[in-house]
């Protein structure tokens, strides 16, 4: 797919620039904003017992954080050491000692604690388990443990069986043993942290452009004409990309973000490893499109129908017609699609006039090139391939796409979690293809055993299996999950507990506890002591955001006695359930798995000779899609018409989407958002519409519909008029349960919701719901 090589990383021009900064006050004294030299002295403190191992693991290390990929204090987009507050968040989990097991002996006093607090208590020590009604943990060994669990397994369906892997610090050696032991076990069940977070992507550029990755580089941000951003906030949730930004505006690159929010981390961003910004701050985003929540589509489509009435008038001004006459199907199909489109349906939805449309249908059309990132604020909604369709209809459209400074980017928020499906760990995909025919025959060869052929679940529906009758060949009775907090992952946490307690047995295998691993199981919890990347033996390989595979070493260290390597325990287990064929699951070290990985991915060809620490290669050149070249199945582009979506909501309802404060994944390192100082439990809600509900700012609210209630404050923030956000996991009792994306399966994360004062909802509660038909709070965004 890819021809041209990655050229290494390029020099950051650090010349003062006035013009971008953000504020005259030196170190922004003030202003609400990361305090990044005291958050760095924190870490330190909290790693006082174990520096010189912290110290390794930041400097030969590859970043456990987010997926931009940092080897040591290294990348290959710009010269120089590069840090982030995310990557020194996470770094206690893999120097902290064991727990004190006294902790172990009292259940209910653990229960009592938050997973911030339980992450606090130290790392697990040794297997453990845990049967109904008991209050302590029980030591076992790993014979007992792993005997227990293939006991289970042969006794059950494999339909009942079902793995999920999350996305902490997951090599790919991990994930592709993972996907290898459920098929040698006998199912498809088996997903990953990733899937819940971009399956949208894959399966919307799969069918469009044909990849399942990002096109470009983190380079091309740097000198392309306009870098858009989609619904993400990469300076919050991917903090070293504030660099690249800072590189970007130096180059004359306008940066767009569209987002019901203004977000302040876009706006405005202090970024320590650069002196005049560290000092006095960079203005990041040129301009904001504050679409409603779930509406763009239809601004995408209005961006379009602009682009088709300026060809009227001028042929070429919008659309490149010779990249899409040589490249790309559907031209016409599309532009009679968006001619029935009206206007007034397209401001409605999008939440932005026409006038307002038009001013970034221009801006795309006077650029040369154009590179479109996105994360969840796309792909968490019931439409949500559908929504990268249409990111993928701009970007052929105008051409950005197979060349320099242009491309579309699913900026990924944990370092394991590209290689995920690539190696084959969730149920639509086997390493190196989708699950179907093609895939089953070549990889059955490699492997030396059959492949189920029946379709796997998506872990949400393995979970909400667990409530099957007894008999059902569908029924969850053994649930393996390797970390993963679905308790304050999915929606509706109370009904989660309910699945969780459902399963006969569940598997934790993990560095810590968390809320989930304390819930009870009807016939027994086994908790397993993993390792974490940097003590996995042989090292091991995570890919980035641009399809970089970087080589982590084994890093010396103090170590937790009993935690095993993920993937050695996974090969024990298969020769436990299979031992008469275990040589066909079996893998002697780090280097075997890699060695197969080549042969089992096409792309991954190279991995086999990553061995010492800054190893890295890229999989499929600097830009896929090269010159125009889709690996589809005519070798061009497909250009999709997109229905804009039914956001039907009935007149008092507002929109809510949740949103990420100081936090990784669900693990939450601060109560206060350093970007807005808002709470956990804060609403950000527009000044006018909380003016209209007689709300003051900090008053306590509520916010409900059918499927739960959210008590909060009223934080008046710039968001779109008729959209609120909740922080997540917190948010998560007001998200439906059940609902699911058509094409990849993606939780939906919005809906809509009713707010009114405190006060005046808990006078009426009762009278609300008495008089009011449930139905009319049965409303979804989609």
């Amino acid at each position: 797919m890819g021809k041209t090589k990655h050229s290494g990383p390029i020099k950051l021009d650090t010349s003062w620039e006035p013009s971008l900064w953000a504020s005259l006050m030196p170190m922004g004294l003030g202003k609400i904003k990361p305090h990044h030299i005291r958050d760095t002295m924190k870490v330190m403190y909290d790693n006082r017992d174990n520096l010189g191992y912290a110290y390794r693991i930041l400097t030969q290390g590859v970043c456990d954080g987010c997926a931009l990929g940092v080897s040591g204090l290294y990348d290959q987009t710009l010269t120089g050491p590069h840090l982030c507050t995310t990557r020194l968040n996470v770094l206690r989990l893999n120097t902290m000692p064991a727990m004190d097991t006294k902790w172990l002996e009292d259940v209910s006093a653990m229960q009592k604690l938050s997973s911030v607090e339980l992450r606090k208590l130290g790392r697990i020590p040794f297997p453990l388990s845990r049967k109904p009604g008991e209050n302590k943990f029980t030591r076992i060994t790993w014979n007992e443990a792993l005997n227990r669990i293939a006991h289970k397994i042969k006794g059950i369906n494999p339909k009942q069986l079902a793995f999920f892997l999350t996305a902490r610090g997951i090599t790919n050696e991990v994930y592709y043993t993972a996907a290898k032991m459920a098929r040698f076990l006998g199912t498809n069940n088996i997903d990953n942290a990733s899937r819940i977070c971009h399956s949208p992507s894959k399966t919307a550029l799969k069918r469009t452009l044909g990849i399942g990755a990002s096109s470009c580089n983190y380079q091309d941000w740097i000198g392309t004409d306009v870098l858009v951003f989609w619904g993400s906030v990469p300076a919050n949730n991917q903090p070293v990309s504030t660099k690249y930004m800072y590189a970007a505006k130096k180059a004359g690159t306008k940066i767009i973000l569209i987002n019901p929010y203004k977000e302040p981390a876009m706006e405005k961003y202090w970024i320590p490893s650069v002196p005049d910004s560290a000092l006095f701050g960079t203005k990041i985003v040129d301009d904001f499109y504050q679409v409603n929540i779930g509406g763009d589509i239809a601004f995408m489509n209005g961006v379009m129908k602009h682009w088709f009435e300026m060809e009227k008038e001028k042929p070429g001004s919008a659309i490149n017609h010779a990249f899409v006459k040589e490249h790309a199907n559907g031209i016409e199909q599309l532009r009679e699609h968006i001619a029935k489109q009206s206007w007034e349906e397209i401001e409605k939805s999008s939440g932005l006039t026409r006038d307002r449309l038009k001013e970034f249908a221009v801006l795309l059309a006077n650029s040369k090139s154009g590179v479109f990132v996105w994360s969840m604020g796309l792909t968490q909604h019931k439409f949500g391939t559908d929504n990268i369709s249409q990111v993928a209809n701009l970007a052929v459209l105008r051409g950005f796409i197979g060349r320099k400074h242009c491309g579309v980017m699913p900026i990924r928020g944990h370092s394991g979690v590209q290689g995920s499906g690539e190696m084959g760990a969730d149920p639509f995909s086997l390493p190196g293809g989708d699950f179907e025919e093609k895939s089953w025959t070549r990889i059955e060869k490699l492997w030396g055993f059959p492949i189920p052929k029946w379709q796997g679940d998506i872990v949400g529906v393995t979970l909400e299996n667990s409530l099957l009758p007894d008999g059902h060949e569908r029924k969850t009775r053994l649930f393996y999950t390797s970390g993963g907090n679905f308790l304050e992952t999915m929606p509706d946490p109370d009904f989660m507990r309910k699945c969780l307690e459902s399963v006969e047995l569940r598997v934790h295998q993990d560095i810590i506890f968390n809320t989930s691993t304390l819930v009870d199981a009807k016939e027994e919890v086994i908790v397993l002591p993993a390792m974490t990347r940097y003590e996995q033996p042989g090292g091991g390989t995570s890919t980035s955001t641009e399809r970089m595979v970087y080589f982590s070493a084994e890093i010396e260290g103090p170590r937790i006695e009993e935690a095993r390597s993920e993937w050695e325990i996974y090969v024990d287990l298969a020769a436990r359930v299979h031992p008469e064929k275990k040589h066909l699951m079996h893998f002697g070290s780090a280097a075997e798995i890699r060695a197969e990985i080549a042969k089992a991915n096409p792309n991954y060809d190279g991995i086999q000779h990553l061995s010492k620490r800054g190893d890295v290669f890229q999989w499929g050149g600097a830009w896929l899609c090269e010159a125009g070249s889709f690996p589809t199945e005519d070798g061009r582009a497909n250009l999709i018409p997109i229905e804009i979506p039914n956001l039907h909501k009935p007149e008092g309802h507002f929109y809510v989407t949740t949103r990420r404060g100081k936090q990784f994944n669900s693990m939450i390192y601060s109560n206060k958002d350093p970007f807005n100082n808002a709470d956990r439990y804060d609403v950000l809600i527009n000044a006018d519409d909380a003016k209209e509900l007689r709300i003051a700012e900090g008053e306590s609210i509520v916010v409900y519909n059918k499927y739960g209630t959210f008590q909060g404050r009223a934080k008046f923030e710039a968001t779109k008029r008729g959209n609120v956000q909740v922080h997540w996991p917190e948010g998560n009792v007001l998200i439906p349960k059940g609902v699911y994306e058509t094409y990849a399966g993606i939780p939906e994360y919005n809906t809509a919701v009713k707010i009114e004062k405190a006060d005046t909802f808990h006078a009426n509660k009762d009278l609300k719901y008495k008089e009011r038909p449930i139905e009319d709070l049965e409303v979804n965004v989609g």
